[in-house]
């Protein structure tokens, strides 16, 4: 999970500082997050997940699709 952060920051040209101020937190947290001396609160998994639109399982390494999950409506057929 901590190595996926660190790539999707990587990927989007991104210093950890500016994604620091993005999720609204001190570089330093940030910079624990993706060291993994830090556990990820849910509401920054959850923006990350928004920034990068992705999906939380795949920032937690539930999943190697990188595309975020269809949400499904529920449809009735009569």
């Amino acid at each position: 999970m901590y190595r996926r952060i660190r790539d999707l920051r990587e990927d989007a040209d991104l210093k950890q500082r500016e994604m620091a101020e993005i999720l609204h937190c001190s570089q330093q947290a940030y910079a624990n997050y993706e060291l993994g001396q830090r556990d990820i609160p849910t509401s920054i998994l959850i923006a990350l997940a928004r920034y990068y639109n992705t999906s939380t399982d795949y920032i937690l390494g539930l999943t190697d699709d990188p595309l975020p999950a269809k949400i499904l409506k529920n449809t009735k057929t009569e």
